[in-house]
C-alpha cells in the first residue's frame, strides 16, 4: 500500500488503486464463487436427485437463470431510491448465504419405481453425473439393472436393423443437406446452393430414394410405398450382481424386461422440493440486491474522470471470471464425488466469506455507496415498518413470487416474452412520438443492442443445461486417466477469457490505429454467429463416432473456446453501446429494458434445451444412441439458426451503424462492460 506523498490525509490506494476496490473485488469473487459452483451442478441435481424428468429440469434451469437477471431491476431501483448500494449488497449476500446453504438441504431424493411380472421394484443409485449407476433388489439380492436400446425399421411386415460400427445389420440413412452458405445461395437461385438436399435408404446394398411428405418421409420398397420412420425400442437387463464397473459386461444378465412390459412411476418428497425451490429463489432475490450495485459501488470509487477507472474495472472483472474458474473445481468437484451437500455448502460457505469481507471492509468504501437520504429511510409507511424495512420485505414478496414461477416454470418463457414485446412497444412509441431526427434513430439502435442479445444468451447459456447434459452423457471425459466431473468443463469459459479477454482488447486497439475496428454492430454480428458455429463444431464432434460412441472430449473445449471468442465480441460492448444511445432521460428504463432482454434470452435457453431432452429412468438416460440423434438434430438446427441470423444482423449492420451516426461505442470503457453470463 501507498500513501499519497502530496497529501497525507488523501485516501490509501492497493496497487494505485483505492482500497475499496480490494473489498468489491474480494466480495463480487465469492460471490461469483457460490452462483457458479451451485449453477454447474444444478442440472445434474434436477435429474439424479429430483429425477425430474430433462424437460421439467432445463425449463426450471432456464426460469431461474431469466428470473435472476429480471429481479436485478427491483435490487436496482430500491438502491437507487431508497437504501443505497452499501445496504442492497449486505442484504443481498445475506439473502445469497441463506439460499445456498438451503440448497444442501436435499433430502433422501425422489424415488422411482420399475413394474414388471406383477412386481415392483424400487430403483437405488450409487454415485452422481457418468459414475450413477442403478439397481433393483431382484429375486433376494441387489442386482444393477442397465438398459439396452435397438432401433429398427419397419417396411411391410419385416424390421431391418441399421449397419453398426462392426458391419453388422441391414441399412443405413444417408442424408444429403446444405450448409448454410448454400442454403444462402439456394435463397437467391444462385449456382452455389450445390445440389438439391436428398435422403436415400441403403438396404442390403440397394438404394432407395426417399420422399419428403407432410405425413413424414416415405419409401417405394417393392413396388410398395412405406412411411420410413426409425423406431426405438429399450429393455431392462436385470444383471447377475451389483457390477460397480461403468460399462459392465452384459453377458451375465438373468432377467429382460422387453420394451412396454414395464412402466416406471416417481414419488418426490415435497418438502425438499419446495426447500429446493425456497432456496433458488432467495438465491434470485439475493442476487438482485448485490448483482446490480456492487459495480455501481466500483465506479463511484474513483472521482469523475480519474483515469485508473478503466484498470480498476478491468481488476474487478478478473475477480467475476475467477470465482467462476475456482467454483467448477471446487464446489463442482466436492459436489459430483462426495455429495450433492458438499458442493452446495462448499458454494455457500463462499458467499459467507464475501459477505464478511464486504462488511469488515465497509470503512475503506470512504463513505461511497450511502443512502441517498437517511431521514427518507426512517419515513413510516405502515405501521411501525419504516420505508427501509418495507424495501427488505420486498424480498419476501420476491422469493414468493419466484417459488411459485419455479414450480410453474414453463409460463416463464411466455411471460418474459410478453414483457419483452411490451417495452418494444412503448419504446417504438415512443421514439415515434417523443423524439425525432438523430435522437430517434439513437434509439433504435440502443434497442436493436438490447434485443440482439436474445439470440446469443439462449444459444450460450446451454452451457449449464443441454451442454452439461451432453458432456456427462455422451462425452469421453477421461483426460489422463482421470475421469473428470462434468461441471469442471465450465470453468473453459473463464479460463479462456483469462487467455484470450487481453489478445482481444490489443486486436481492436491494433486495428483501431489502422482505422480498420469492426463497429460494435459488426461484433454484436460475429458474436452471435459464433455462437451458433460452436454448436456445429460440437455436432462434427458427435458425428466423427458411431451412434452410440462416446464424442472426444476435444469438441467440448472446441465449442467453449468458439463460445468464449463470441462472447468477447459482444458482451463488452453490448451495454455499454445501449446505454450511451439511448436519451439521457430514459437510460434507467433502458437499464431495465437490458436486464428483460437478457431474462428472455435465458429463459429460450430453458426452452431449446428442453426441446433436447433425453428419457431417463432414475435419472440416466435409457436409449444412448437415440439421445445422441435428438441432441444433434437440435444443436444443428440452433448452430445454424444462430448463424443465420448473425448473418442477417451482419447485412444490417451498416444501417445499425447509421442509426447511430457512426458514434458507436468505445470498448476501453470497461465500466460500461456487462459481464454477460451472470
Amino acid at each position: 500500500m501507498a500513501v499519497s506523498d502530496m497529501d497525507s490525509h488523501e485516501p490509501k490506494t492497493f496497487l494505485g488503486h483505492p482500497r475499496g476496490l480490494i473489498i468489491c473485488f474480494l466480495t463480487e469473487m465469492w460471490e461469483r464463487f457460490s452462483y457458479y459452483g451451485m449453477r454447474g451442478l444444478l442440472a445434474l441435481y434436477l435429474i439424479q436427485h429430483f429425477l425430474f424428468t430433462d424437460t421439467q429440469a432445463n425449463l426450471i434451469y432456464g426460469g431461474y437463470i431469466a428470473l435472476v437477471y429480471i429481479m436485478s431491476i427491483v435490487g436496482g431501483i430500491l438502491s437507487d431510491k431508497y437504501l443505497g448500494q452499501r445496504k442492497a449488497v449486505t442484504y443481498g449476500a445475506i439473502l445469497l448465504v441463506a439460499g445456498h446453504f438451503g440448497m444442501a438441504f436435499e433430502g433422501s431424493g425422489s424415488q422411482e419405481t420399475i413394474s414388471f411380472n406383477d412386481g415392483a421394484y424400487v430403483v437405488e443409485d450409487i454415485g452422481r453425473d457418468d459414475r450413477r449407476k442403478l439397481f433393483i433388489d431382484y429375486d433376494g439380492a441387489s442386482r444393477r439393472i442397465v438398459f439396452e436400446s435397438t432401433k429398427f425399421i419397419t417396411l411391410g411386415d419385416t424390421d431391418y436393423l441399421p449397419i453398426n460400427d462392426d458391419g453388422e445389420g441391414n441399412y443405413v440413412i444417408e442424408r444429403q443437406s446444405r450448409d448454410l452458405l448454400q442454403n444462402v445461395c439456394a435463397v437467391f437461385g444462385m449456382a452455389c446452393a450445390g445440389p438439391e438436399p436428398k435422403t436415400t435408404l441403403v438396404l442390403d446394398g440397394q438404394s432407395y430414394d426417399v420422399v419428403a411428405s407432410e405425413t413424414g418421409d416415405r419409401v417405394n420398397f417393392l413396388g410398395e410405398t412405406y412411411p420410413l420412420e426409425e423406431v426405438s425400442e429399450t429393455d431392462i437387463l436385470v444383471l447377475q450382481d451389483a457390477n460397480m464397473e461403468k460399462e459392465p459386461e452384459t453377458s451375465n444378465t438373468i432377467a429382460v424386461i422387453p420394451d412396454g412390459e414395464y412402466s416406471t412411476s416417481i414419488v418426490k418428497q415435497p418438502l425438499y422440493v419446495n426447500i429446493l425451490f425456497f432456496s433458488l429463489a432467495l438465491i434470485i432475490a439475493g442476487v438482485g440486491f448485490l448483482k446490480p450495485n456492487i459495480s455501481t459501488i466500483v465506479g463511484d470509487l474513483y472521482p469523475k474522470g480519474d483515469p485508473r477507472r478503466d484498470g480498476g474495472f478491468t481488476l474487478f472483472y478478473m475477480g467475476i471470471n475467477l470465482g467462476s474458474f475456482l467454483a467448477t473445481w471446487t464446489c463442482g468437484i466436492l459436489g459430483i464425488v462426495y455429495g450433492w451437500a458438499w458442493g452446495f455448502g462448499l458454494a455457500g460457505i463462499g458467499m459467507l466469506f464475501g459477505l464478511i469481507v464486504f462488511q469488515f471492509g465497509q470503512k475503506w468504501l470512504h463513505g461511497v455507496a450511502n443512502p441517498p437520504s437517511v431521514e427518507k429511510l426512517k419515513e413510516k409507511v405502515l405501521g411501525p415498518i419504516n420505508i427501509e424495512w418495507a424495501c427488505y420485505l420486498s424480498a419476501v414478496a420476491i422469493v414468493i413470487l419466484c417459488m411459485t414461477m419455479l414450480n410453474y416454470a414453463e409460463v416463464i418463457g411466455p411471460l418474459a416474452a410478453f414483457v419483452g414485446i411490451a417495452f418494444f412497444a412503448y419504446f417504438i412509441i415512443y421514439s415515434l412520438v417523443k423524439l425525432k431526427g438523430r435522437e430517434r434513430t439513437r434509439m433504435w439502435a440502443a434497442l436493436y443492442f438490447a434485443v440482439a442479445q436474445i439470440p446469443f444468451w439462449s444459444l450460450f447459456e446451454q452451457a449449464g443445461s443441454s451442454l452439461t447434459l451432453v458432456t456427462s452423457r455422451l462425452v469421453d471425459t477421461n483426460i489422463a486417466g482421470w475421469d473428470v466431473p462434468t461441471p469442471v468443463f465450465q470453468s473453459l469459459n473463464a479460463g479462456f477469457i483469462f487467455i484470450f479477454a487481453p489478445i482481444i482488447a490489443w486486436l481492436w486497439v491494433f486495428l483501431a490505429k489502422r482505422k480498420i475496428e469492426p463497429s460494435t454492430p459488426v461484433k454484436f454480428a460475429l458474436g452471435v454467429f459464433g455462437a451458433g458455429l460452436g454448436y456445429l463444431v460440437l455436432v462434427a464432434g458427435m458425428k466423427s463416432v458411431g451412434p452410440a460412441a462416446l464424442t472426444p472430449v476435444f469438441f467440448i473445449f472446441a465449442i467453449y473456446w468458439v463460445h468464449t471468442m463470441s462472447e468477447l465480441m459482444l458482451s463488452p460492448v453490448g451495454l455499454s453501446a445501449m446505454t450511451k444511445l439511448a436519451p439521457a432521460r430514459m437510460v434507467g428504463l433502458f437499464m431495465a429494458g437490458w436486464f428483460v432482454y437478457s431474462g428472455l434470452g435465458n429463459a429460450l435457453s430453458g426452452v431449446i434445451a428442453a426441446a433436447a431432452g433425453a428419457e431417463t429412468v432414475g435419472g440416466q438416460i435409457v436409449d444412448v444412441a437415440g439421445a445422441k440423434s435428438n441432441y444433434i438434430r437440435v444443436f444443428s438446427s440452433i448452430g445454424y439458426i444462430g448463424m443465420g441470423i448473425g448473418f442477417l444482423m451482419l447485412l444490417i449492420a451498416p444501417l445499425i451503424r447509421h442509426w447511430m451516426k457512426e458514434e458507436h461505442a468505445d470498448v476501453s470503457k470497461v465500466e460500461d462492460t456487462i459481464e454477460g453470463h451472470v
